[in-house]
C-alpha cells in the first residue's frame, strides 16, 4: 500500500505554532477559534455565515431549532475541551472492513483526535515520561517509546458513561500519547477516542503513526499542526 500524500495546511506557517504533526487520512479538523468565537467577533460572523445556508434549507422550524440545539451542544463540548488545554480537535470517519450483522454493509467508525497541553514539574524529558507512566491509574498497554523527536509514553483507558448521564451506554476507548516538550515544563497530550473498542489495535496504529510525525520545531514544509 502506498503512503498517502501529505497535504500542506496554511497553519504550518503559523508564527505562534508550538507543535506540528501530520493529520491522518479520514480526519477533518474542527475550527475551534471560529466555533468558540465571542459574539461580535469576525470568527462569530464567519460561523453565522457558514450556518446560514443550513438553517435556510431546514424543512421546518422544528428542524431549524434542532440544528441550533445540536450546534450549541457541540460548542459546549468543545468549550469544555479547551478549558482542559485542548488546542486542536479533529473528527475521524472511517468505514469498517467487517460487515454488519446479518450480512449488512460495513459500518461507519467515528473517532475524535485531540491535542492538548498539560503543565508538568520541570525535569529531564525521560524522567517526566517515566513519572507520568508510573502515575497512570486505570490504564492498560502502557508503553515507553523513544523517537527522534524525544521520549513519550502510550497508554489506553476505557471509560463508561454514568448511568444517569443520558449518554449512550457504550464504552469509550481512549488511546493517549504523552510527549514532553523540549522546555521540560509541559506535556503535549494526543488522544484518540472512539466507541469502536473492537478496533483498538487499528486506532493504536493510527495514533502511533501521528506521534511519529510530531515536531516541536517547524519542519521543512511537510507537516500539519
Amino acid at each position: 500500500m502506498s503512503t498517502p500524500p501529505i497535504i500542506l495546511d496554511g497553519s504550518v506557517d503559523d508564527p505562534h505554532a508550538e507543535l506540528w504533526f501530520a493529520e491522518p487520512p479520514g480526519f477533518l479538523s474542527l475550527p475551534l477559534d471560529n466555533l468558540l468565537a465571542e459574539p461580535g467577533t469576525p470568527g462569530a460572523d464567519a460561523l453565522r455565515t457558514a450556518a446560514a445556508p443550513l438553517l435556510e434549507s431546514a424543512p421546518t422550524e422544528m428542524a431549524r431549532q434542532k440544528f441550533v440545539a445540536l450546534l450549541a451542544s457541540g460548542q459546549r463540548m468543545l468549550g469544555a475541551l479547551r478549558e482542559f488545554g485542548t488546542v486542536h480537535c479533529a473528527v475521524g470517519l472511517h468505514r469498517d472492513d467487517v460487515r454488519g450483522p446479518a450480512g449488512g454493509g460495513a459500518q461507519p467508525l467515528l473517532s475524535l483526535l485531540t491535542v492538548s497541553w498539560r503543565d508538568t514539574s520541570p525535569a529531564p524529558r525521560a524522567a517526566t515520561v517515566a513519572r507520568v507512566a508510573a502515575e497512570l491509574v486505570g490504564h492498560e498497554h502502557i508503553e515507553y517509546v523513544d523517537l527522534p523527536t524525544g521520549p513519550l509514553t502510550l497508554s489506553e483507558s476505557v471509560l463508561r458513561p454514568a448511568a444517569d448521564s443520558g449518554l449512550p451506554q457504550l464504552p469509550l476507548l481512549q488511546i493517549h500519547a504523552r510527549l514532553p516538550h523540549p522546555d521540560c515544563r509541559r506535556l503535549a497530550v494526543l488522544t484518540l477516542s472512539t466507541t469502536a473498542t473492537a478496533r483498538r489495535q487499528e486506532y493504536r496504529t493510527i495514533l502511533r503513526q501521528v506521534v511519529e510525525t510530531v515536531r516541536f520545531e517547524k519542519p521543512l514544509g511537510t507537516l500539519r499542526h
